[in-house]
């Protein structure tokens, strides 16, 4: 699968598809993507079909993609494996360029498959029951109108406290280097169960990103009666929220699969995407 509106993905589905092949494998498509790059395979019209029936997701575009494909998958546990045609990627991690090498260590046994937590979103938005899951984050936001909203905070029953702020991201170890981390939250090694909630811009400058067990149950109060307030899950899917309305954020049941390349890890990507620097790296 791809994100069809870069133009640059076209060629990196066509190399892929001709390595997949040359490997011994079979390529099957989603139909968008085989009208992309103008593919002769199998196509599936769901993306949740497609992945039911192949052994290896190959996403071909940025996280937003990744995460898109994600939310498509609707459960279905098949592995992914992302080549980056954006411009950060942690979670498309693998260059373009280095397309080649990739697909020979993937096709040598040369890799690991890594699971990750879901995180979801319950409750009632404006009196409809909604329930979303997200990879990354799930974000309660201020509207266009550029004013701060007041959050209620509850742990596990635990009034924590009350935010005045334009926002509050709650993410996983997964979401850490995301939105969280631009908004000053803590990098968090994906195998660390924990969610991080990081308000966005708080009005208190004492207000800090605060970690707490996966396993716990978050409640978000929206107080603000006046603000337009809405929730998104990875910035796929956004709702109108009322004052009022309580979002019950825990983990998921389900989780996804990542594949990861030998000589790879969740570090090293951090120093590349980052631009980190050392004496001894």
């Amino acid at each position: 699968m791809a994100n069809s509106e870069k133009a640059s993905s076209r060629s990196v589905v066509r190399q892929a598809v001709q390595l997949i092949r040359k490997h011994g494998g079979v390529v099957v498509c989603d139909a968008e993507t085989a009208r992309l790059a103008d593919v002769e395979a199998e196509t599936f019209t769901k993306p949740s079909s497609l992945a039911r029936n192949v052994q290896l997701l190959v996403v071909c575009g940025g996280d937003g993609t990744m995460l898109r494909v994600v939310r498509e998958m609707h459960g279905a546990t098949t592995p992914l494996f992302g080549i980056n045609v954006g411009r950060l990627g942690f979670l498309t991690a693998v260059p373009s360029q280095q397309i080649r090498e990739a697909f020979a260590k993937i096709f040598s046994g040369e890799y690991s498959i890594e699971s990750r937590p879901l995180i979801e979103a319950t409750g009632f938005a404006r009196g409809v029951k909604i329930q979303q899951s997200a990879l990354n984050d799930l974000v309660i936001s201020r509207g266009a109108i550029p004013r701060m909203i007041e959050l209620e905070v509850s742990i596990n029953g635990e009034i924590v406290t009350r935010y005045r702020c334009d926002g509050l991201i709650v993410s996983s170890p997964t979401g850490s280097t995301a939105y969280s981390l631009s908004a000053g939250g803590a990098i968090i090694s994906p195998d660390a169960n924990v969610f991080a909630i990081t308000p966005i811009c708080p009005h208190t400058l004492s207000n800090r990103s605060v970690i707490v067990g996966l396993e716990s149950k978050i409640q978000v109060k929206v107080v603000s009666e006046k603000v337009d307030t809405t929730i998104s899950a990875d910035g796929q899917v956004q709702i109108d929220l009322d004052a009022g309305d309580v979002i019950t954020i825990q983990r998921n049941r389900r989780s996804v699969r990542l594949l990861h390349l030998a000589g790879t890890s969740f570090f090293d990507t951090v120093r590349r995407k980052l631009h980190w620097s050392g004496s001894n790296v």
